[in-house]
């Protein structure tokens, strides 16, 4: 068993493989969803979306168990256990048969890659706390915004390669190579001491504390509408660039272009959190994204540019939609989790699973409204990132 504490660096790229598996597991499978959606005989394209928030749905259902069983019987235990689950569901969905079936699979397989997501976090904040704990998770984001660069791109070549399916195979793989890792190398940062017992009565004091602290509340309501931004951006974009603008062919490319260029808001939020504060660079990123998507709302109704004009517009305001998440979620997240340090496993399922959960049926509804313009999109955006922007202004100032 490792005992040495890592180096900063490998730790780093070690939690940024561990959260880029939630990433590789959603946005390869974009480029699939016209050939499931055809071979699964769908109705409703739209339908195939799903197939992305089941496994989200799933994502934040786990989020809330996977906290406190990781304060009782500490970190490395249940991501183990959670990996074997994210490592059979992928199988059961590799073998569906149904639309119905693969979306069980995917909620199932959600469930299991909430220990990685989760238990990592609280990793992180056993070994660091407040603005460097935002510097760390920001750092992490830079190096996990490879990954959705390069994995439509891998997805569309499995496509190519062997099939649809066979991108539940490359889940496996990639789970084990982070995971075996994570296992020979992290050592255990919660001690036998330090542990919680896995009884009723402390989990619901727990509960309590985290849902009682205003500057959690707020963080984990902000958390839902930018995860409600990012979860219904990446539901329709694929359907956007293929039906609106007839680039479906391009469209891992283009995706690529998206996230290699909004990376760059993890390392900027990591050169400046610590000078500039957490509250105020969420409420400046979530202002300046209204005021991107108010703009591109009233060009795509108004019908002012052509169709090449608009889609630069789409392409530089989902740029701004990703960037926002770089900007936000690590910072949120450090806000939440501060002043939780003595049950930071509890504290980070709370937020977690209560943002994903609310923020993936926010995004479920914007993704099934698709009519074939990026403009409820673009509507939902406007009105979802002017509520987190209030909300963040009526936390009293430090």
């Amino acid at each position: 068993m490792p005992t040495q504490r890592l180096s900063q660096v490998e730790f780093i790229a070690l939690i940024a493989m561990l959260f880029a598996n939630i990433a590789f597991s959603i946005d390869s499978m974009m480029p699939a969803l016209p050939a499931i959606a055809r071979d699964l005989a769908l109705a409703d394209p739209n339908t195939a979306q799903l197939v992305l928030t089941s496994f989200v749905l799933g994502m934040g259902i786990g989020t809330l168990f996977v906290g406190p069983l990781s304060d009782s019987f500490g970190r490395k235990p249940v991501i183990l256990v959670g990996t074997a689950l994210f490592i059979m569901a992928a199988m059961a969905a590799y073998f569906a048969p149904t639309i119905e079936s693969m979306l069980a699979a995917r909620v199932v397989q959600g469930l299991g890659a909430a220990a990685p997501r989760i238990v990592t976090l609280a990793v992180v904040r056993d070994l660091y706390k407040g603005r460097e704990m935002a510097r760390v998770v920001s750092f992490a984001m830079m190096i996990f915004t490879l990954v959705p660069a390069v994995a439509p791109l891998i997805g569309s070549g499995i496509i190519a390669l062997l099939g649809w399916r066979e991108i539940f195979l490359s889940f496996v793989v990639f789970i084990l190579i982070a995971v075996i890792w994570f296992i020979l190398r992290q050592p255990e940062t919660l001690p036998p001491a330090a542990r919680k017992p896995m009884q009723l009565r402390p989990l619901k004091q727990a509960f309590t504390e985290v849902m009682r602290n205003r500057v959690v509340l707020t963080s984990v309501a902000v958390q839902t509408l930018v995860f409600a931004c990012l979860f219904g951006t990446i539901s329709s974009t694929q359907q956007v660039f293929d039906t609106s603008f007839g680039r479906g062919d391009s469209f891992p490319l283009w995706f690529a272009l998206i996230a290699v260029l909004s990376g760059s808001a993890s390392f900027l939020n990591a050169a400046v959190v610590v000078r500039l504060g957490m509250r105020l660079l969420v409420t400046w990123t979530l202002a300046a994204v209204a005021v991107v998507s108010v703009v591109f709302w009233g060009l795509s109704i108004s019908g002012l540019l052509g169709q090449q004009a608009l889609f630069a517009a789409y392409v530089i305001w989902n740029i701004s939609i990703f960037m926002m998440a770089g900007m936000t979620l690590g910072n949120l997240n450090a806000m939440a989790l501060e002043p939780m340090g003595h049950i930071a496993g509890m504290a980070a399922s709370v937020t977690g699973a209560i943002s994903t959960i609310l923020g993936v049926a926010i995004a479920a509804q914007i993704g099934l409204s698709f009519d074939g313009t990026p403009t409820p999109l673009a509507l939902a955006v406007v009105v979802l990132t002017a509520a987190g922007y209030i909300l963040m202004k009526s936390l009293p100032k430090r």
